[in-house]
């Protein structure tokens, strides 16, 4: 499907290729076909519909921008917009796919090794292995360089001790990224394993209450004593390199399906206000409801164009790519779509409180996304950082 013509008011379907944009709107067709009847129970159950996994791996949404293994090998464009997409739907459907495919399989394509791409990537693309990335601590997560997750060498693997919080996919993953710290004759490096779901110590409890990502699986992982084998390690990386590189990827995803979240706030908004008759004529008639639809399309183009800059930027490679330009737009665009998720809830009025509508999922979702993969807090620094030279964190 293309998006509607009032959304794309720069005429960015006009930037994009015809791969770009056959990508995109197949899975736009899925989650208006299929996705959209289902994700109204699983939000309100606090359930993640796993029946979509098979379609969203025929599709080529696991790994869509890494190469060989069964990935489609796109570009990172065709994966923006693939993700807009998935968060048009739920933040939770573009959560499962971003922690899938940038978190897990990205980082074991750059850093594993060949028996460990060929032992985990083919079945990830397929959706038949599901991944989950181990690093937020329950009293660590804006700061990862504090971790109190510990392995220690043991003869040829290594014993691993500690736990990880708010995990996506934690439960139902069946492997765990968790990375850990290891003494290394007195100096601490920085290690990523690879947790199979069985290793003896190994525990993953759903967490409940959740007000947000409702229709997600979010968990803690607990390791007491897990054995973890030599061939389980990542080789190719030690330190915050490399669980900040894999956060940069998937940030990267978030700029742009925030913006799927914000499309469809407005989109519902707007057709809302032009059904809703009140003192005689539909609300959208009125100049205070205009002047909100006005804000979410201009903060929506402006999203949009700062994500497909990026997106070429990252496609362009040479180390054109800045951490400080995926902070602003991650930054940027979360903040938007957040704001634009209260605004179109206040035209539904009192209806917009009900789950029939989507502002207020998308509202409660976007929340969480505020805060995750860097609070918007910490991007603020990196961006201060960047503009001064002077670093607020140290």
């Amino acid at each position: 499907m293309a998006r509607a013509e009032i959304t794309d008011l720069y005429r960015i379907d006009d930037l994009l290729s015809d791969e770009e944009k056959a990508a995109r709107n197949v899975v736009a067709d899925f989650v208006d076909r299929e996705y959209l009847k289902v994700v109204g129970k699983a939000f309100r159950n606090g359930t993640f519909p796993m029946e979509v996994v098979p379609k969203l791996a025929e599709m080529g949404v696991f790994g869509t921008n890494l190469e060989g293994y069964g990935c489609a090998g796109m570009n990172n464009v065709t994966y923006g917009l693939i993700c807009q997409e998935l968060e048009r739907g739920d933040s939770g459907l573009r959560s499962f796919a971003s922690v899938q495919s940038s978190l897990v399989m990205y980082p074991i394509l750059t850093f594993g090794n060949e028996e460990q791409k060929e032992r985990f990537l083919p079945g990830m693309a397929k959706g038949k292995i599901i991944g989950c990335f181990g690093l937020t601590e329950p009293d660590f997560g804006s700061d990862p360089g504090g971790m109190r997750t510990r392995a220690k060498k043991d003869g040829d693997g290594y014993v691993l001790n500690g736990s990880k919080m708010w995990i996506t996919n934690g439960s139902i993953a069946d492997v765990a990224l968790v990375w850990a710290k290891v003494d290394n004759g007195g100096a601490e490096s920085i290690r990523g394993f690879l947790v199979e779901k069985g290793m003896p110590g190994y525990r993953a409890t759903d967490i409940h209450g959740k007000f947000s990502l409702r229709a997600s699986y979010t968990s803690e992982l607990s390791f007491e004593d897990v054995r973890v084998p030599a061939r389980n390690v990542l080789p190719g990386v030690e330190g915050l390199k490399g669980p900040l590189s894999c956060l940069n990827h998937a940030r990267f995803g978030i700029a742009f399906g925030v913006t799927g979240a914000a499309i469809a706030c407005f989109e519902g908004a707007r057709e809302y206000a032009l059904s809703r008759v009140q003192f005689g004529k539909p609300i959208a008639g009125f100049q205070l409801t205009q002047e909100k639809l006005a804000d979410m399309l201009q903060e929506i183009v402006k999203a949009q164009l700062l994500s497909l800059r990026l997106g070429r930027l990252k496609d362009e490679g040479k180390g054109k790519l800045k951490p400080a330009q995926v902070s602003l737009a991650k930054r940027n665009n979360v903040r938007s779509a957040l704001e634009i998720a209260r605004v179109a809830r206040s035209i539904y009025g009192a209806n917009g409180i009900t789950d029939e509508y989507p502002p207020v999922r998308h509202m409660l979702n976007l929340e969480s996304v505020y805060t995750y993969e860097g609070t918007h807090e910490v991007h603020t620094l990196v961006l201060g950082k960047a503009i001064t030279g002077l670093d607020a964190f140290s």
